[in-house]
């Protein structure tokens, strides 16, 4: 059995080692879904009311969505160094949250049209937190 390196870890589509914080980010009054994601749109965690297949779906999709939005930072001002921190998208049937979540890491989160939306940006604020620790924490491993 050969070593997997960690970043292959935690793209495992067979691990969702972080899919209980994001569950837990969604214990909030219209949240519906939450995935992590790499940069290159790799599903990386789930909330339990999503299936992986949806879930990863989704990922590629906010990855093409987080890179259309940085592309047009620019847009906001002069300094081409703008840094692109979040994306709210509306829909008839509610809000897509967009959020960098750490190094090469975006955090996603629906949510319905009633949703309180600075509640839920507030929330991803400190779930980004959470992640950040986790994320540049590598898991354990026990010896065999």
């Amino acid at each position: 059995m050969t070593d997997v390196p960690m970043n292959a870890a935690m793209a495992d589509p067979t691990e969702n080692r972080l899919g209980w914080m994001l569950d837990e980010a969604l214990r909030m009054p219209e949240a519906r879904h939450a995935i992590l994601l790499s940069a290159d749109g790799l599903l990386m965690a789930h909330s339990q009311r999503i299936s992986r297949d949806e879930a990863e779906r989704q990922a590629a999709g906010m990855s093409g969505l987080q890179s259309l939005a940085r592309a047009t930072a620019e847009f906001c001002g002069d300094d081409p160094d703008t840094t692109w921190r979040q994306t709210v998208t509306e829909f008839d049937d509610g809000y897509v949250f967009l959020v960098a979540a750490g190094e090469g890491a975006y955090l996603a989160v629906s949510a319905s049209p009633q949703v309180d939306m600075e509640a839920v940006s507030f929330r991803l604020q400190e779930l980004v937190q959470r992640l950040g620790k986790e994320l540049s924490t590598p898991p354990r491993r026990t010896l065999a």
